[in-house]
C-alpha cells in the first residue's frame, strides 16, 4: 500500500476540512496509507471532544493525523510559520520514505510540496482548490503588481510547471490557465475535480417544510461574498411575501452578518446561526431556497462552491449570480435556480417572480438531486482523485525500474 501525505492549512474540525479533506480520504484511505497535516483553528483546538472524536474517526479509516496550530496574524509571517513547520514535517516523512506522494491543497501546501520534490524527488499534486492570488486581489486583500503578487505568481508558475499533476475545480479556471501559462502547462496532467458533496448524507427532505425559508450557508463576510446583494435579494422575498423565513447558517459573528441584512432591524424572521458539521445536512433541508452570490471576475473563474453540491443534493433550488466558475452553466443546463445579474431592485424582484414559476415545477427538486450527482457526486470526485494517485504512482514505479 502506497503512502500519501496530504497537505491543508484548512483545519478538519472546520466544516470544509470535513466535507472537502475528510470525505475524499475516507474513500481513498482504503488503497492508500494516508498521513493528514492540518492547521486547526484555536477554538477548534480548544474542543477537546471533537478533536477526541476526529482523531477517532482517522483511527478508525487508518489515517495518521498530525494536526497543527493555526494563526492568522502576523499577517505576512503566519504563513511563512506555517510553510516553515509543514515543510519540516513534509520533507521528514518523505527522507524516511514515509511518503510515496504529496497531496498539496492549495497554494501554501503546494509551495512545501515542491520544496519537498526538489529536495527528495517524491511528486506532488497541486490541488489549487481556486485561483487564489486572483481571489486575494479581488477580495481587497492583496494589490496586483505588488512584490507578495509577483512572489505568488512566481510560486503558481513553477508549481504548476513541475507539479505531477494539476486539480481544478473548473473547466473555466483551466481555460484560463492555458491561456496564461501556455509553456508550463503544455503537457502537463490537469484533472477537473468539483468540490464534492457527500449524497449519502446530503439527501432531500422526507416531508414539505411547513413555511417557506430563504436560506444561505458559509461565510458571508469573507470579502468574495456579496453580502449587499444577499441583503437586496431577502428585501424582494419580504415585500413579496410577509411571512417568509430567512436563515444564514455561518461560522461569521452573528451581529456582523445581521447588520449588513437587516441594518434597520425590521426583519424579526432573520435567523444567523452556526452549526456543526454533522448537524448541516438537517439545517441545509429546513430551506426552500439558497442564495449564493460572489464576486465574479477573474478571482472567482476557480471557484467552485461547496455549498451548491450540497444545496442540490437536498433537491433545492439556488440563487446566484454568472461569472463564478461553472456555476452558471450548471444552473442553466439543469435548471436548478434562478441567475441575477446585479442587486437592483427591478431585478431581485424578477428574480422572486422567477423562482417562484421555478418552484411550481414538480421536477424540479428530482433536476436538483440529478445536478448533483452527475457534477457533485463524492464517489466521482474521489474515483477520479483515486486513478489520478494510480497514475502518478505507476509513473514512479516505471521510472525506479528504468
Amino acid at each position: 500500500m502506497s503512502a500519501t501525505l496530504y497537505l491543508t492549512r484548512n483545519g478538519l474540525l472546520e466544516p470544509l476540512g470535513q466535507s472537502q479533506v475528510f470525505s475524499y480520504l475516507r474513500g481513498l484511505s482504503q488503497d492508500h496509507s494516508i498521513t493528514l497535516i492540518t492547521f486547526e483553528k484555536p477554538e477548534d483546538r480548544a474542543d477537546s471532544h471533537r478533536m477526541a472524536l476526529a482523531q477517532a474517526q482517522c483511527a478508525a479509516h487508518g489515517i495518521r493525523w498530525l494536526p497543527q496550530q493555526f494563526r492568522a496574524r502576523p499577517k505576512l509571517i503566519a504563513p511563512a510559520l506555517s510553510l516553515l513547520r509543514m515543510t519540516w514535517l513534509s520533507w521528514r516523512m518523505a527522507r524516511r520514505g514515509e511518503a510515496d506522494l504529496i497531496h498539496s491543497r492549495s497554494y501554501i501546501p503546494a509551495a512545501v510540496g515542491w520544496l519537498v520534490w526538489r529536495l527528495t524527488g517524491v511528486p506532488f499534486i497541486f490541488d489549487m482548490r481556486a485561483l487564489w492570488p486572483e481571489e486575494m486581489i479581488t477580495a481587497g486583500r492583496l494589490r496586483r503588481d505588488s512584490l507578495l503578487h509577483r512572489v505568488l505568481q512566481r510560486l503558481e508558475r513553477v508549481c504548476l510547471r513541475d507539479a505531477a499533476a494539476v486539480v481544478s475545480l473548473t473547466e473555466a479556471a483551466v481555460a484560463h490557465l492555458r491561456a496564461t501559462y501556455p509553456d508550463e502547462l503544455g503537457g502537463q496532467r490537469i484533472c477537473v475535480i468539483p468540490t464534492c458533496a457527500d449524497l449519502d448524507r446530503f439527501t432531500p427532505a422526507t416531508a414539505s417544510a411547513d413555511a417557506e425559508v430563504h436560506g444561505c450557508v458559509g461565510t458571508v463576510t469573507s470579502g468574495w461574498f456579496r453580502i449587499d446583494w444577499l441583503a437586496a435579494y431577502v428585501r424582494a422575498v419580504a415585500r413579496a411575501d410577509d411571512n417568509a423565513r430567512f436563515e444564514v447558517v455561518t461560522r461569521d459573528d452573528p451581529e456582523t452578518v445581521r447588520a449588513q441584512i437587516d441594518p434597520c432591524g425590521t426583519l424579526g424572521n432573520l435567523s444567523i446561526f452556526a452549526c456543526a458539521p454533522q448537524d448541516m445536512p438537517d439545517a441545509v433541508r429546513r430551506q426552500s431556497v439558497s442564495v449564493m452570490f460572489f464576486t465574479d471576475g477573474l478571482g472567482k473563474l476557480g471557484s467552485s462552491p461547496t455549498r451548491m453540491g450540497e444545496i442540490l443534493g437536498c433537491g433545492i433550488p439556488v440563487v446566484a449570480n454568472s461569472g463564478v466558475g461553472d456555476v452558471a452553466g450548471i444552473v442553466a443546463r439543469y435548471r436548478v435556480g434562478v441567475l441575477v445579474e446585479d442587486a437592483s431592485d427591478a431585478t431581485m424582484d424578477r428574480a422572486v417572480e422567477e423562482l417562484a414559476r421555478l418552484r411550481a415545477d414538480p421536477e424540479l427538486p428530482a433536476r436538483c438531486r440529478q445536478a448533483a450527482a452527475e457534477v457533485f457526486s463524492l464517489e466521482r470526485g474521489t474515483d477520479a482523485y483515486r486513478a489520478l494517485y494510480a497514475e502518478i504512482l505507476e509513473e514512479k514505479l516505471r521510472e525506479c525500474a528504468d
